[in-house]
């Protein structure tokens, strides 16, 4: 079966895609697996009683250095911690860890953050330029653990344009997390065009500037009364 191992749903800050519209475009695509993977969010996969497509509990947390992908938790992980700690509140969740897009400019971990800690790298993302996916999938097999892929679709009509294959056997979102550990045999993914990057830019320079010029890892400083 197709899994798409990277959604966001309108949970995330940067994107207005509903939970049923996600499970629509997925089976329309021939995905039978997806991890909806919300900026710092853990809750859409709670609103999803569809059993048409199997949904790994997920999140994309925002550490203090970029994004990690957070695949089988049971509990909300807090962004703005380092990376190790990261990594560490995901394994007390139940949770592997995996490094998202390492080489993306402003949310990627770049390649020295990328520690002996996580238990995989996401090879493919379907929001990456060609020469990033190419970087990132030699990194993910030159580290020798989990390989991952996924769109990171922030709309619907982008749900499956990422994938890897797992089993016809699995039937549970346990299942589907146990068959990504034990690898994927295959994965794909369209890379981001010239025309994508300006408007991944545009946007994100706009949140940016709407969080106060913070990262998104990074919460309001709340102002002091002046009072006694």
């Amino acid at each position: 079966m197709k899994a798409d191992l990277h959604i966001h749903s309108h949970y995330s800050e940067d994107s207005w895609t509903k939970i049923d519209a996600i499970i629509k475009s997925a089976v329309k695509q021939g995905i039978r697996c997806i991890a909806i993977t919300d900026h710092d969010e853990f809750r859409a996969h709670l609103d999803i009683k569809d059993d048409r497509v199997i949904v790994i509990p997920a999140e994309e947390v925002s550490s203090a250095e970029g994004h990690i992908l957070a695949y089988g938790i049971d509990r909300h992980i807090p962004k703005g911690m380092g990376v190790k700690e990261t990594i560490d509140a995901i394994h007390e969740a139940g949770g592997i860890a995996i490094a998202a897009h390492p080489y993306r400019y402003h949310s990627g971990l770049g390649e020295h953050n990328v520690i002996p800690e996580f238990d995989g790298v996401e090879a493919l993302n379907g929001w990456s330029k060609k020469n990033d996916n190419d970087r990132s999938n030699a990194l993910a097999h030159s580290f020798g653990k989990i390989v991952t892929a996924g769109s990171d679709a922030h709309n619907a009509g982008r749900v499956g344009e990422s994938w890897v294959i797992l089993p016809d056997t699995v039937t549970t979102w346990q299942e589907a997390v146990e068959a990504i550990k034990a690898g994927v045999t295959e994965m794909y993914s369209k890379n981001r065009s010239t025309f994508g990057t300006v408007k991944y830019v545009t946007k994100s320079t706009l949140l940016w500037f709407k969080r106060g010029g913070r990262r998104m890892d990074r919460r309001p400083v709340k102002k002091k009364s002046g009072k006694a």
